[in-house]
């Protein structure tokens, strides 16, 4: 995985919700649960998920807003040289709650950060999201 790019989705748990003040988009009401966040880093999947795995950093993306607060419990990613962040948000829109706008103020799509209460039904649905694309995907777990 070292410098090919690819697409990624975050598993994050939130243990504890609340108020998130999330850069420009302001305070958001985050409840307790699992989120997916989904990413594209074509220059580096490897550094960039690593990027999302340091426990201390200043926030430049949104989804930094929320790290500072949550942990991630699972990464799965597809390394390919086409852009699907957006293809995989779409498909996940239809089957979860979307938080609006967050992570997609450079495209179109509603959001790129996903709620659900329930951890195997979130991963199920990002799964399925990949294998409509067609891709076939690799996963790390955290403790």
């Amino acid at each position: 995985m070292n410098r090919q790019g690819g697409s990624y989705v975050l598993l994050i748990e939130l243990c504890e919700g609340g108020d998130i003040v999330v850069g420009a988009l302001g305070a958001i009401a985050f409840p307790e649960g699992f989120y997916a966040y989904v990413g594209s880093a074509m220059g580096g999947l490897k550094s960039r998920i690593d990027y999302h795995l340091r426990e201390k950093k200043h926030p430049h993306w949104h989804i930094d807003y929320l790290l500072n607060k949550a942990q991630v419990i699972q990464v799965i990613f597809a390394q390919t040289d086409r852009r699907l962040e957006c293809a995989l948000a779409q498909i996940l829109t239809k089957e979860i709650d979307a938080i609006p706008g967050f992570g997609s103020s450079d495209c179109k799509c509603k959001s790129h950060l996903y709620f659900e209460p329930r951890e195997i039904r979130l991963k199920a649905k990002v799964v399925e999201a990949f294998a409509e694309l067609g891709l076939g995907y690799q996963l790390r777990i955290f403790p």
